[in-house]
């Protein structure tokens, strides 16, 4: 485990991480561990703040991004951290967006936000685009486009997997609109 303060980066996936960092400067200062775990229902990973930092100032909340040790495409079982470095960087970018979103939220929106996650497909919709758009705003689309081509063509996922992607997630059209937005603001 590496320390990179005041982020917590396994080796396996350090590069990786850093270069996911490197686009929310904002998230410099921010407290992040990012740990891998055996498993993780209907997802390969997950960002979320650490429990009791719900209750503290926004300023201080520490954060968790855990990481699925393994992913099963097709019959097979293939470890996380042995990923294409471009896929990482996409998900770890797309958990640093949702990083972002939590950072915006009051201790009880952030409770809100954790009961309406579990408890609504629409909310998770909603919260899973709201991270994609922050990846995006952040210069990370080549990262999450990759992450997408790879999940929705290549990886051999099961068809309910790939339809949960995309509904719940921008499709590379959305992606491409929301570039072009903010390069139009950039202009």
């Amino acid at each position: 485990m590496k320390t990179t303060e005041p982020h917590i980066i396994p080796e396996a996936i350090k590069q990786e991480a850093l270069v996911a960092l490197s686009h929310y400067p904002e998230l410099e200062n921010t407290p992040i561990e990012f740990k891998f775990k055996k498993h993780i229902k209907k997802s390969t990973m997950q960002a979320q703040p650490a429990f009791w930092s719900v209750f503290k100032n926004k300023r201080k909340r520490k954060y968790k991004i855990l990481i699925s040790e393994n992913i099963k495409i097709a019959d097979t079982l293939y470890q996380t951290k042995n990923m294409p470095s471009e896929i990482m960087i996409g998900w770890l970018g797309h958990e640093l967006g949702h990083i972002m979103d939590f950072e915006e939220r009051s201790g009880l929106n952030l409770i809100g936000f954790g009961i309406k996650y579990l408890t609504s497909k629409n909310y998770i919709r909603d919260a899973e685009r709201r991270a994609d758009s922050f990846a995006v705003h952040h210069g990370m689309e080549k990262y999450i486009l990759a992450t997408k081509e790879f999940i929705l063509e290549k990886a051999g996922l099961s068809e309910k997997y790939i339809n949960r992607i995309k509904r719940l997630y921008l499709s590379p059209e959305e992606i491409m609109l929301l570039v072009d937005e903010r390069d139009a603001l950039l202009d």
